[in-house]
């Protein structure tokens, strides 16, 4: 076997990332002309900590887009010769090097890596989009209403904060419970708040004119339904929305043990905000609830929102990350990044560096969040 150098092999993984350094570039440099346009995330390019980690986001959201293109190997392929290879090894057919080695199996860490970032940015921001969904439409209500509302919505999300997360984890996505019809009763009744939301939300805009109302309902039925179908029942006719089920049973999961802290966080905004002029304002012009919640005081609480979503799904990075590990991600052979690192880890005494790809990844990407989120707080609090 032959093997390649250090500086060949950092020089060789910057150019399988080219697709990525070329959006990344334009992306960047498009945001930073029009930043002036942008609000809150042009305000990003002003603060160090954010660009930082807006880069960092955009990097990692790219190689999952690009994932077939940065890849040397296909994630599962096996090579029987090279199993625990080193880095910079190269394969003899090919004449590919492994530039991160190769794992127990013989299948490029670079590769599952790279492969690995799809999983993690297809159920940590989606999860966390549908358990803010969820956590608005209870809390807006609960907050501005009180009383027996808030009293019973609050008992139920006090009740699942009262477990500790990853127990509750590791209890929703075992075995037992994938094979039960928990997972998918959970996610039709999470998938619905989605279509409900934004029928309350056109409803509340556009009573006064039943035409735009019911145009815009009939695409959110239309389209809502196709995707409800789709990712509950696995019974979309195209294809284009689908989820394995344990991949359901993870994303289920995710957005029960989630929904609850964003309830608290929407809740408790919502009864500071309520108590403001312009709300007491658009009471007396004899706005609906509906339209208060939706239009006066949800906006006004976008920022804290925005910047604990952030965090949410780098926390969320970190469960997906731990569940993997203990076995109860994807299949065994799926790349992403929590598996990974318990497959080699005990191999570390032969290949150190044979758990080194898929932990950096994990910390990037998160490290990239909690900066992002730290540059969006510093500048909400500045607007």
């Amino acid at each position: 076997m032959t093997e390649i150098g250090s500086l060949e092999i950092l020089i060789g993984v910057l150019f399988r990332f080219w697709p990525v350094w070329a959006c990344l570039a334009a992306i960047l440099g498009t945001s930073f002309y029009f930043r002036g346009r942008l609000g809150l995330y042009g305000h990003l390019f002003d603060s160090g900590v954010g660009f930082v980690g807006l880069m960092l986001v955009l990097f990692w959201l790219l190689t999952a887009l690009f994932a077939d293109v940065v890849a040397t190997f296909p994630p599962l392929e096996q090579f029987a010769l090279l199993k625990r290879a080193v880095p910079g090894t190269v394969e003899a057919e090919t004449g590919i090097p492994f530039y991160f080695g190769a794992d127990n199996l013989g299948r490029d860490l670079f590769s599952r890596m790279v492969h690995g970032s799809r999983f993690v940015l297809a159920i940590a921001p989606a999860a966390t989009f549908v358990a803010y969904v969820v956590g608005i439409t209870l809390g807006l209500p609960a907050g501005y209403f009180g009383g027996r509302i808030d009293a019973v919505l609050s008992f139920i999300a006090n009740l699942v904060l009262a477990f500790p997360v990853i127990v509750l984890f590791y209890l929703l996505v075992t075995p037992g419970v994938r094979e039960t019809a928990i997972p998918v009763f959970m996610a039709g009744l999470f998938f619905i708040f989605p279509i409900l939301f934004l029928g309350i939300l056109f409803h509340s805009r556009y009573a006064a004119r039943p035409q735009i109302f019911w145009s815009l309902m009939a695409v959110t039925l239309v389209v809502g339904g196709w995707i409800y179908a789709g990712l509950v029942f696995d019974a979309d006719p195209l294809g284009v929305f689908s989820l394995a089920p344990n991949e359901l049973n993870i994303f289920a999961a995710v957005v029960f043990a989630s929904s609850p802290g964003v309830f608290r966080i929407v809740r408790g905004l919502t009864m500071d905000i309520r108590t403001r002029d312009y709300v007491a304002a658009a009471q007396t012009r004899g706005e609906r609830p509906a339209y208060i919640m939706l239009w006066e005081i949800l906006p006004n609480a976008r920022g804290p929102l925005i910047v604990d979503a952030c965090l949410r799904v780098g926390y969320t990075t970190i469960l997906l990350g731990t569940l993997g590990f203990f076995g109860l991600g994807l299949a065994p052979e799926s790349p992403d990044w929590g598996s990974m690192i318990n497959q080699t880890r005990g191999f570390i005494r032969i290949v150190p560096t044979i758990v080194l790809p898929q932990t950096i990844a994990i910390a990037t990407l998160v490290l990239g969040l909690n900066l992002l989120a730290d540059g969006l707080r510093e500048q909400s609090l500045k607007d």
